[in-house]
């Protein structure tokens, strides 16, 4: 079971994990809780977009860009909030680790 993802070298814990693979084009989908103490790294982080996706539990590695992303709570800023964050990052080859 994935319990992790890392984007750009930045470690994100996983609640729930599905990946596919059609026509050599990896797509996987995530979610992840976020407290208001994380909002401002990891929306950072999600702005560039693009990023080397490595997936430890399966060995899985490719570049990928956002497909879809949400939020189920708009204002993170107000200390104390968790939010979760649904994320498709889509790829386009299957690499090694």
């Amino acid at each position: 079971m994935v319990k992790e993802i890392s984007l750009n070298g930045t470690l994100i814990h996983v609640d729930d994990y599905k990946e596919e693979s059609v026509n050599g084009k990896h797509k996987v989908w995530i979610t992840f809780k976020v407290t208001s103490e994380e909002y401002h790294e990891i929306t950072t982080l999600l702005y560039e977009g693009t990023f080397d996706v490595v997936v430890p539990a399966t060995g899985l590695s490719f570049r990928g860009s956002i497909g879809q992303y949400s939020t189920s709570i708009a204002n993170l800023y107000e200390k104390g909030q968790v939010g979760e964050f649904t994320l498709t990052l889509v790829g386009s080859k299957k690499e090694g680790v």
